[in-house]
């Protein structure tokens, strides 16, 4: 995904969203949530990926899971280090933040 500071040549290849399929489930991922312009449950989506504000946090509305894992680069603003993991299922989505001990 390309975010708002990639910018160089090798950045426009990148889409600015991506939809997967994974595990009978449906994924859209994002750089900024403020820049979703649909409605995730509307169109099927039960996950929504994002990162931009690089905190970290997950809460599920409307049956869908908004999950942005944080950042596990150099520290930002004071926030975490950190990183997402979803294990997904037609019957199951556990998503969970892992902070990192840096």
């Amino acid at each position: 995904m390309r975010g708002n500071v990639d910018t160089s040549a090798w950045a426009c290849k990148l889409p600015e969203t991506d939809v997967l399929e994974v595990e009978g489930v449906s994924v859209y991922v994002l750089h900024d949530l403020k820049a979703l312009d649909l409605k995730p449950e509307a169109a099927g989506f039960r996950v929504v990926i994002s990162g931009h504000s690089h905190v970290p946090k997950q809460e599920t509305r409307a049956g869908v899971l908004y999950f942005n894992p944080g950042s596990a680069g150099p520290r930002r603003f004071k926030l975490p280090v950190s990183v997402g993991r979803i294990k997904l299922s037609e019957e199951k989505i556990e998503a969970e933040i892992v902070a990192l001990g840096v």
